[in-house]
């Protein structure tokens, strides 16, 4: 049985696992607004607001398979049109000795 290599459809992340992590990302910057102390560091683990924000949001983003948002594809398309063409490698002449050598 051949799997195809190619998605044919959308893939969605489990509910169940998205509402974890999209709470956590939540409480993380609930925290970092609110409470100063949470917006520095620990001798243990290092700087608090990477592991409370920033690693929930990445996880988050992971979970949808590092997909950018509709409004950067667009604008990414939109911006993407080159104005000159593209770059071709010059060709130099081969060497007489690999000339008569093929």
């Amino acid at each position: 049985m051949a799997v195809s290599s190619r998605r044919t459809s959308v893939e969605h992340p489990d509910p169940r696992v998205l509402r974890c992590v999209r709470q956590a990302a939540l409480a993380g910057l609930a925290l970092v607004l609110v409470w100063p102390a949470m917006r520095g560091s620990n001798a243990w683990i290092g700087w608090l607001p990477l592991w409370l924000l920033g690693m929930p949001l990445s996880a988050w983003w992971a979970l949808y398979r590092f997909r950018l948002p509709a409004a950067w594809r667009n604008r990414r398309q939109r911006s993407g049109s080159r104005q000159r063409p593209q770059a071709r490698r010059l060709r130099r002449p081969r060497p007489a000795a690999a000339v008569r050598a093929a």
